[in-house]
């Protein structure tokens, strides 16, 4: 059962060929944390399929008449391919994104996605990390190049990939709630880490 913790609220943005796992267990783990978060799809029909098939239902649409992306604290944008590739030809969550970043507002992305951020612009001179097939487009666009699980530089945060999804999550946990609730949430997890 979901326990609302705060009131800011995180966006996940599902497309088409999305890395399920990626989107869902930072989902998971902001929902344990009591965080609200929505996964939104980036077109009109509610429904995704990921990169291996697997069809989600997703609460939003950014079609939807009442949805705004100032509704929220958090923009957190999955890998996978084509995934990361659909959500980059989505004008509408790209114009988003820089505005959000740009005003200071918190910015994730995960595996191919924060090439997604290296392409707008708004990783240059920040550092950052992304699946390692993709770290030479963050590079082209002047990030410094970073091998952690997680980077944070201000309002933007970046992780590898599937095997980083659970520090991604505990990192924005971090980010809304402190960290007691991060170990309210390791425990919940059985996390080792």
């Amino acid at each position: 059962m979901f326990r609302k913790s705060t009131d800011k609220r995180v966006a996940a943005f599902f497309a088409d060929g999305l890395e399920e796992c990626e989107g869902l267990v930072v989902c998971d783990l902001l929902f344990r944390s009591g965080i609200p978060c929505d996964k939104v799809s980036i077109t009109s029909n509610r429904s995704v399929t990921s990169s291996h098939q697997v069809t989600i239902a997703c609460d939003r649409s950014i079609g939807d008449a009442d949805f705004s992306f100032e509704d929220y604290d958090v923009l957190f944008l999955p890998g996978g391919m084509p995934g990361t590739k659909n959500l980059r030809a989505c004008e509408r969550l790209c114009d988003a994104v820089v505005a959000h970043a740009r005003a200071g507002r918190d910015v994730a992305a995960i595996c191919a996605a924060p090439s997604i951020l290296a392409e707008l612009g708004l990783l240059e001179g920040r550092r950052a990390t992304s699946n390692p097939g993709f770290q030479d487009v963050l590079a082209e666009h002047g990030a410094t190049v970073l091998q952690d699980p997680v980077v944070e530089d201000g309002n933007l945060v970046t992780s590898k990939g599937l095997g980083t999804a659970i520090e991604l999550g505990i990192a924005l946990t971090r980010r809304v709630l402190g960290d007691e609730a991060v170990e309210a949430l390791k425990g919940k997890i059985v996390y080792n880490g």
